[in-house]
C-alpha cells in the first residue's frame, strides 16, 4: 500500500506509546517510525500470549525494520513507577519526548448488573488513571519540546442517550480520557510562551481489525467488516504532522482526517463496502 503522506517527516522526534505491542498503538508507532521517529513502546506483554499475537519486543523489532529506532519497556500503565521508567527511558535514550500516545485501554460492555467491580476498576485504572499517569510524567519533557503533542485514542463526547445507556461504565472511562485531553488543552494553552501543547483525541469511524475484535464470539465476521489499524496510523501521522496549536483541544475521526487531506479512497484499509460503524458515533 502506497504512503499517503510521503512528505511527512518524524526524524529526531520521539514518541512514547502505551499499549504499543499490537493493534492501533503499534500502527501509530509504525506510521511515525516509517518517517524516522524514535519510539518507546510500553506494554505488559513480554512473552507471547496464546490468543494475542506479538509482544512489546516483537513490536520494537517491527519498528526498527520500518526505519525507526525503538526501545521496549515492559510495564503496566496503571503503575506509577513503570510509567516513570518509560518516560525516563525515552529521555535517556533519545534526549527527550515530543509525542505521547495514550493508547492503552480496557473494555467491558456488560450491563451494569452483570459488570463486576473488578472490571469496572480495571477500565478506570487503565483508561483514565493510565492516561493521567503517562501524560503527567511526560509533561516536563513535552514542555521542553519544539513540537509537543499528546494524542489520546478516545471518542468525541456524544451525549446521545443511546451511547450513555449502552454501556455506562465503559462510556465513562472513555469519555474520561477525552475530558482529560480537552482539559489539558486549556490548562496548557498558554504554556511554552503561548505555543502550548497539541492535546488531541483520535477515534476510528469503523471497527478496527484488532486482536480484541477477532477474539469476540463472532470475531471472524466482525474482522471482515473492520478496517485495518493502518487507517489509525495514517490519521495519527496527519494530526501529528501539524503544528500543536492547530490540533489542540480537538477530537478527530480517522476517516475525516484522511479525507480532509485528500485520501478519498478508504477501501485501501479494508472493511468491505459497508464497514461496521464504531461505537459512540451516530451515522447521521
Amino acid at each position: 500500500m502506497s504512503d499517503p503522506f510521503p512528505e511527512a517527516q518524524f526524524a529526531d522526534r520521539t514518541l512514547v506509546v502505551s499499549g504499543g505491542s499490537r493493534g492501533i498503538g503499534l500502527a501509530i508507532a509504525l506510521g511515525a517510525a516509517r518517517r524516522g521517529a524514535n519510539v518507546v513502546l510500553m506494554a505488559k506483554t513480554a512473552e507471547p500470549h496464546p490468543r494475542l499475537p506479538g509482544t512489546v519486543h516483537s513490536a520494537a523489532a517491527e519498528i526498527e525494520e520500518a526505519g525507526g529506532k525503538a526501545v521496549a519497556v515492559v510495564g503496566d500503565v496503571r503503575n506509577e513507577d513503570d510509567v516513570q521508567r518509560a518516560v525516563d527511558t525515552a529521555v535517556a535514550h533519545f534526549g527527550g519526548i515530543d509525542i505521547v500516545v495514550n493508547n492503552a485501554s480496557a473494555i467491558a460492555t456488560e450491563p451494569t448488573q452483570a459488570l463486576s467491580a473488578k472490571k469496572f476498576d480495571l477500565m478506570m485504572d487503565i483508561n483514565v488513571r493510565g492516561t493521567f499517569l503517562l501524560t503527567r510524567a511526560a509533561l516536563p519533557a513535552l514542555l521542553a519540546s519544539d513540537v509537543p503533542h499528546v494524542l489520546t485514542v478516545a471518542p468525541p463526547l456524544n451525549m446521545n442517550p443511546h451511547w450513555l445507556g449502552a454501556h455506562p461504565s465503559y462510556t465513562l472511562s472513555k469519555y474520561g480520557m477525552t475530558l482529560l485531553s480537552l482539559g489539558w488543552a486549556e490548562e496548557f494553552r498558554a504554556a511554552r510562551d503561548g505555543a502550548g501543547i497539541g492535546f488531541s483525541c483520535l477515534w476510528p469511524q469503523t471497527y478496527i481489525a484488532t486482536s480484541a475484535v477477532a477474539n469476540l464470539p463472532d470475531g471472524d465476521t466482525l474482522v471482515e467488516a473492520s478496517r485495518s489499524p493502518d487507517i489509525m496510523g495514517d490519521a495519527a501521522v496527519a494530526i501529528l504532522s501539524r503544528p500543536p496549536g492547530e490540533v489542540n483541544g480537538r477530537t478527530f475521526i480517522d476517516a475525516d482526517v484522511l479525507t480532509a487531506v485528500g485520501v478519498t479512497d478508504l477501501s485501501r484499509y479494508g472493511g468491505g463496502d459497508t464497514p461496521m460503524w464504531d461505537i459512540f458515533l451516530d451515522k447521521s
